[in-house]
């Protein structure tokens, strides 16, 4: 029985053709198993795993909430903070219940945040999450100034970048509608990008938001 791959077919829609000797078969392998016959070509399943959505996480508003008119917001100290030992007073400010939820969905987490690998260090530890993957912010570049000055986010053409056609859930303080059409016209998968009220951080309705796209 001899094997020969379709070419330019992508990891999502990925086709093999099988030679036997009394018929053809065309076995497809996606996200989703079924099997149609026709006469002598069927369609069979092959088991590899789903690629879930990504989901690029920030840091600072939606799991560290600023800017309410109050000032104030509930604190969650570990036991070094309460006996003394210094740390950044805003991670004070993580609830620890982000962590069990974000888990909870269907979604591969990744820290898209100034703070970069530091999120590993001092926030993952507070949620109870593993060490994440970290997206790689690219260096400045005359293709920022214009970005800037057509409103787009810095951070989206990177993470269009890192899904690479990927479905992919954005969360963050600061997307505008300039960032979901860019991404509309340039990422060939399903996108989410989801601003949250950085005054609240991560609330019910932004998980309800995430859980359904998510499905």
């Amino acid at each position: 029985m001899a094997v020969h791959r379709a070419p330019d077919q992508g990891a999502e829609d990925e086709h093999s053709y099988v030679t036997h000797p009394t018929t053809q078969a065309r076995v497809v392998s996606t996200s989703q198993t079924r099997v149609v016959c026709r006469a002598n070509r069927y369609r069979a399943p092959m088991i590899g795993p789903a690629r879930r959505p990504l989901l690029f996480l920030d840091v600072d508003g939606p799991l560290i909430p600023f800017g309410a008119a109050s000032g104030r917001y509930p604190t969650f100290h570990t036991i070094s903070e309460l006996s003394g030992v210094g740390s950044n007073p805003l991670l004070a400010r993580i609830d620890p219940a982000h962590g069990p939820r974000l888990s909870a969905l269907p979604c591969d987490l990744v820290w898209a945040t100034t703070w970069m690998d530091d999120a590993n260090e001092c926030v993952a530890p507070r949620l109870g999450l593993p060490r994440l993957p970290v997206v790689i912010w690219p260096e400045p570049s005359d293709t920022d100034l214009q970005d800037e000055r057509d409103g787009l986010h810095w951070k989206t053409r990177a993470l269009v970048d890192r899904a690479a056609g990927r479905a992919f859930a954005w969360v963050d303080d600061e997307i505008t509608d300039v960032d979901r059409a860019w991404v509309s016209a340039h990422h060939r998968g399903r996108a989410l990008l989801h601003r949250v009220d950085p005054r609240c951080g991560l609330v019910d309705a932004d998980y309800a938001v995430l859980e359904e796209w998510s499905r």
